[in-house]
């Protein structure tokens, strides 16, 4: 798996990409949190869940079906809470949809695991890009802050810097040109 760091870092690139107008604290926390939300998954370890059953490390909590249930679900409660009209919920909806289905594809970047389960439950197939450069991250924190965990960084910062970088500027220069015309 990629870190949660980059996941959350990814999640509000495209946050500040998609969303024109300012939003708040919750929308900033949804950004960040809901690409990370699918390697909860580890906690099924401690319950006997085997890492290559769908409900294990990188199965269903990584499939698009998660990520558009989790991303309606999580535009309906703010809808609710801050009293939004159905389309801007909807517009948040498809937002968080991207920023949570993000994960899966990062994660098949990773040159370690079984794959990741993108179209589950309706394929039980794992799958990795062809081209996997990032070095699989360790769980627990202990193996995190190692050597191996630097190296993880060291590729994400490598694979997913620049591209997160371009996108946040061309999306300033973007909304800076449309300021002045």
């Amino acid at each position: 798996m990629t870190t949660i760091m980059t996941h959350a870092a990814v999640g509000l690139a495209i946050g500040h990409a998609w969303q024109p107008a300012r939003r708040g604290r919750r929308f900033w926390m949804a950004c960040a949190l809901l690409p990370a939300v699918a390697d909860a998954d580890v906690v099924g370890f401690r319950f006997g869940i085997a890492y290559g059953d769908m409900l294990g490390h990188r199965g269903l909590s990584h499939s698009l079906l998660f990520a558009a249930l989790l991303g309606l679900a999580t535009a309906w409660s703010m809808g609710w809470w801050e009293k939004r009209d159905w389309r801007d919920t909807g517009h948040l909806a498809l937002l968080f949809f991207v920023v949570a289905a993000s994960h899966g594809p990062m994660d098949m970047l990773t040159n370690g695991g079984l794959g990741i389960a993108l179209f589950a439950p309706f394929d039980h197939h794992r799958l990795f890009w062809d081209w996997r450069p990032i070095l699989v991250s360790p769980i627990g924190l202990e193996k995190f802050l190692s050597p191996w965990g630097l190296a993880v960084l060291r590729d994400e910062l490598l694979y997913f810097g620049p591209p997160t970088a371009l996108l946040l500027a061309v999306t300033v220069m973007r909304r800076r040109i449309a300021r002045r015309a």
